[in-house]
């Protein structure tokens, strides 16, 4: 753990500058909007280590698969999002030495990213070795209004000297990824220009041709009095900017405002993007600073009536969660089909950009309660759209006739992960997205997505299922041979209780959804019928001699369902055994004994248990975590939130709270130390899984509303807000009861404990502890 920076229930805040740290804060004070990002470097020049990052959504690159022996079936590329050219570039000469803060003697530092208004803000006071002293203030935002652009206040205050300040605004396209495979870079200009008070750079992709251009303007003020200044012009082939010097005095203070247009050719056509990048700069800076931000601010304001959960008597925690949530949504807004939820989002380029199966496990239940049903829909529509390619993933490792296999990580639906144990055998991917789409009617009713775009998906999963079980004479069952779990420290195992748990129900709830469909829709029923040449009778016979004939591994003597096949085999140490110092194990052991050891990395049978709860008793549930957890080494972010949920469920409270609080803080605190590489976005949405589902229990129960609230002793109260079915819930927990107001939509009725009670439409309920 690094715990360096402040608590407080709106912002996170870094005081004092510590080079060590840098690049961790360049990740937890990322900026985002759904449409592009921007980890916190600096404007002005750096010398110290940092790894600049600017990303735009939905533009990636194939970097060639680099692996040590290439095996039949592997992806051909490892998707990368690209770092893209960087438009915050202000370099500042103090009569005439460069700004650097690794060269600089510095005080009374201060970064401050105010979660509230979506705004990141950075002051301090430089000393130069010539020992002229300067107070610089920056503060940028990435419009949620306008999302392709960006805002930069930058002002620089002479404290002791008279002289010269040059700004040189620039936009810098010679820019590499960090991860690159082979130390290539991705980028070729095209057009380059610098014209007094403006310029743009339109950069193309060396691969699949993605175009990109960045256009600035700026103003220059003194003592607010707008200054007007020639600038010096530089037209380089990737670089090109503005450069002004004005003459200051000590006590003044000297501001500039730049002013960006990102554009990509997924919105823009290529031969009109330079002149789009123009007209939008333009806008924005011809709406000025002021009505920008508070625009940007606003809508924050919205965001936050929606989605905000507040934490009483305990700041670390309510920050973390706002931290959180924060995160998710400016990385991911539902506006665009085509986008998805990378597991470092905008902050980071670990984990390519890419898509995984945490966007369906762990993020669809927070868009499910905090956005608009459209926004979920979006992210299962991306999926439909990618059905064609999971079915030719399938066909590439000898599947046939429509089975689907959909990527573990992906950018359009080709697989473009490199390790073989996940590439070939992670596949109960393919299950979190057929809970996706009942996850996602169960909250909505839309049923109807079924015909319309869900029945086809999850054919395709089932079908996969159902080739790849096999038949095992020797036990007279169906089994799972060669798989990977949730527990990426197990690879290449066999029957892995978890894959043929979510195999079986996928099989089971197509059914469920063919019969649906049947009934409601009989033309559309036909005709996916015909599209995809399915033999009700014969499919489903198989698939239905499957399920009652699945292996499923469990332990007699200890009455717990097995990891897999031989788990008991292992020497059963806990987690309390091994020397912290020798933490995360993935740091520190060789690969073969991790695969030798009986540690967890993440939920695996609990993560079943976790989603088909309602099929276990109490008992059950929790031998199982109790035979589990102990064992599990939380070194996966995705780990700490399912344990926080089933300890809520079991009443195991403290746990659950511990459980929380390592969720939340994740980053934060950097548990795993790598906060450097970039934010776990897609576990964030753990963290409000662990407070709605876990303290608040919240669940779905034969199409109501249900919750079964607990409070940590620390906490004074804690309140959500869910959507569902047209209905706004907000709920409030505390020492003394439960409290719902129905916001929106007309009455509703919710079970709280074991009581169902009718809420009518703009009307609360109170119901007090006995």
């Amino acid at each position: 753990m690094n715990e360096y920076l402040k608590h407080d229930e709106w912002c996170i805040i870094e005081e004092g500058f510590n080079p060590e740290n840098h690049q961790s804060s360049e990740s937890i004070f990322s900026l985002g909007n759904g449409n592009m990002g921007q980890r916190a470097m600096f404007e002005e020049a750096y010398s110290g280590k940092t790894l600049q990052g600017t990303y735009i959504a939905g533009v990636y690159y194939p970097d060639k698969t680099r692996v040590g022996w290439w095996k039949n079936g592997y992806p051909e590329y490892f998707a990368k999002v690209l770092n893209a050219p960087n438009w915050i570039g202000i370099d500042v000469k103090i009569n005439g030495e460069m700004l650097d803060l690794a060269k600089c003697k510095l005080s009374e530092f201060v970064r401050t990213l105010n979660m509230k208004e979506g705004v990141l803000k950075r002051s301090f006071i430089a000393t130069m070795s010539n020992g002229n002293q300067v107070k610089v203030e920056g503060k940028r935002f990435l419009s949620i209004v306008t999302s392709e652009v960006g805002v930069i206040r930058y002002s620089v205050t002479a404290l002791n000297f008279d002289g010269k300040i040059s700004f040189n605004s620039y936009i810098d396209a010679d820019v590499k990824n960090e991860d690159s495979n082979y130390d290539e870079k991705f980028w070729d200009v095209l057009n380059a220009k610098s014209i007094t008070g403006e310029a743009y750079i339109t950069a193309r992709t060396k691969k699949l041709d993605f175009h990109v251009c960045m256009g600035m303007k700026y103003d220059l003020y003194k003592d607010d009095k707008k200054q007007t200044v020639v600038p010096s012009l530089i037209e380089e082939e990737k670089y090109v900017s503005n450069t002004v010097v004005v003459d200051i005095c000590q006590g003044e203070e000297v501001v500039i405002y730049k002013y960006a247009s990102v554009l990509s050719s997924l919105n823009h056509s290529k031969t009109e993007i330079m002149n789009d990048a123009e007209k939008v700069v333009s806008e924005a800076h011809q709406k000025g600073y002021d009505s920008l931000l508070n625009e940007h601010v606003a809508a924050w304001a919205d965001k936050w009536a929606n989605s905000d959960i507040t934490i009483e008597g305990d700041v670390a925690a309510q920050q973390a969660i706002r931290f959180n949530i924060f995160q998710l949504n400016q990385t991911y807004t539902g506006e665009d089909e085509r986008l998805n939820i990378g597991p470092k989002g905008f902050t980071g380029e670990k984990y390519g950009g890419s898509t995984y199966w945490d966007t369906e496990a762990y993020c669809v239940p927070f868009y499910l309660s905090t956005s608009r049903p459209e926004v979920t829909r979006n992210l299962l529509v991306y999926r439909h759209k990618q059905l064609q390619k999971a079915i030719e993933n399938a066909e590439k490792l000898g599947f046939n006739s429509g089975a689907a296999l959909y990527p573990m990580v992906t950018m359009n639906g080709e697989e473009c992960h490199n390790e073989w144990e996940i590439t070939f055998e992670e596949i109960h991917r393919n299950g979190a997205i057929a809970f996706a789409i009942y996850n996602y009617i169960r909250h909505t009713d839309d049923k109807a997505y079924l015909a319309e775009y869900g029945l086809d998906v999850l054919v395709g999963i089932s079908r996969f299922w159902s080739q790849r079980v096999t038949y095992s004479t020797a036990k007279k069952k169906y089994v799972m041979l060669g798989v990977t779990g949730p527990n990426e420290y197990e690879n290449n195992v066999n029957n892995n209780w978890y894959t043929n748990t979510i195999a079986c129900w996928c099989m089971s709830y197509t059914q469920e959804a063919f019969k649906y469909v049947k009934e409601s829709n009989p033309v559309r029923y036909e005709e996916i019928m015909k599209n995809l040449n399915f033999d009700f009778d014969q499919e489903t016979s198989r698939w239905n001699d499957i399920l009652e004939n699945m292996h499923f591994p469990m332990d007699e003597e200890t009455g717990v369902f097995m990891q897999q096949d031989g788990f008991m085999d292992k020497e059963q140490l806990t987690a309390s055994d091994l020397d912290p110092q020798f933490r995360p194990i993935n740091q520190f052991w060789s690969w073969d004994r991790i695969l030798r050891s009986c540690f967890i990395k993440q939920a695996d049978v609990l993560q079943g248990i976790y989603l088909f709860e309602e099929n276990y008793d109490m008992e059950t549930i929790k031998k199982n975590y109790n035979f589990y957890e102990p064992r599990t080494l939380h070194e996966s972010s995705l780990s700490p939130c399912i344990h926080s949920i089933l300890a809520s469920k079991i009443g195991d409270i403290d746990s659950a709270y511990e459980m929380y609080l390592r969720t939340s803080r994740l980053d934060l605190d950097d548990y795993n130390r790598e906060a450097h590489e970039g934010l776990h976005i897609t576990s964030m949405a753990g963290t409000w899984m662990s407070i709605v589902e876990g303290f608040g229990g919240m669940r779905v129960v034969n199409g109501q509303l249900s919750l079964k609230p607990l409070i940590p002793e620390k906490w004074k109260s804690y309140s959500f807000k869910v959507r569902f079915r047209g209905n706004l819930v907000n709920v409030r927990v505390s020492e003394e009861g439960v409290g719902v107001i129905n916001e929106e939509g007309e009455d509703i009725s919710i079970f709280i404990v074991d009581d169902e009670y009718v809420i009518e439409k703009s009307s609360s309920l109170v119901i007090e502890h006995a």
